[in-house]
């Protein structure tokens, strides 16, 4: 499927989704939004996918929404559009297991975006922000909610009201990327890492994803509970019988996610 803001490519099982605005420094705007959440939907009934990557340039992942596009919308037209609501939703409900690679500007709408994957990579480079609040707005994406559960009340309340950038190192000391890599080597290091999770079955990745996510939105209890119910699930499946038989064996599992 050809697409005008997004480059996509698949190989060895990882659809890389590369965000193409590069006049806007890969700003949010409708049909950029429409056309990922579609990308994103493609890649989830490809069997030839197994993880996604989502990445912008070596300048910005993205660096907000387009507020270009914005500023001349009322109330209704964003209230009855319910602006980027849907998309974000449609990315954020799949179930095969998706990275954000960020190297440069990911703000507002971009750190938004990154936090709707499962982790983020970070190069060097990357500089995080929610500065939404210096154009009379709040992030409408779930920046208020995922950035306070990624690094705790005080950190998203300073990045909210300042309107201040967390570079990378801090990004990684509180909890909101996963690792840190050099930014000319950030598509390898995340396609290395895809890979790690291409070679596992893609229907114990699914309920890895699940139970995870489950423990940002309920109680411990009952996440607890849920996670004991998946553990006790997959023991119905080959590939619980294969990963063990191959441990005990000595060899590398064959999964054939069933």
């Amino acid at each position: 499927m050809a697409y005008e803001t997004l480059i996509v490519e698949i190989e060895d099982y990882v659809a890389l989704i590369r965000l193409n605005r590069p006049d806007a420094m890969n700003a949010l705007n409708s049909a950029l939004m429409r056309e990922l959440a579609q990308a994103v939907t493609a890649a989830e009934q490809n069997e030839r996918v197994r993880c996604i990557v989502i990445t912008g340039s070596d300048k910005a992942f993205a660096a907000g929404a387009d507020v270009r596009e914005m500023s001349e919308k009322s109330f209704i037209d964003v209230f009855f559009d319910d602006l980027f609501g849907p998309e974000a939703a449609t990315i954020a409900r799949a179930r095969k297991p998706i990275i954000a690679a960020v190297a440069g500007y990911c703000l507002g709408g971009g750190c938004e975006l990154a936090m709707l994957a499962d982790f983020i990579i970070a190069a060097d480079s990357a500089k995080f922000g929610q500065p939404e609040i210096n154009l009379g707005i709040v992030a409408g994406l779930g920046g208020t909610q995922r950035l306070t559960r990624a690094v705790g009340k005080s950190k998203s309340m300073d990045m909210h009201l300042t309107g201040r950038f967390m570079d990378a190192a801090e990004a990684e000391r509180c909890g909101l990327v996963s690792r840190v890599v050099p930014a000319k080597s950030l598509i390898e290091e995340t396609m290395k890492v895809a890979q790690k999770i291409v070679e596992k079955s893609m229907l114990t990745a699914m309920v890895v994803k699940e139970c995870v996510n489950r423990a940002q939105e309920g109680s411990l209890s009952e996440g607890m509970l849920f996670e004991r119910r998946m553990f006790h699930a997959v023991f119905a499946t080959e590939d619980q019988k294969e990963g063990m038989a191959a441990f005990l064996e000595k060899r590398q599992p064959q999964f054939r996610d069933r």
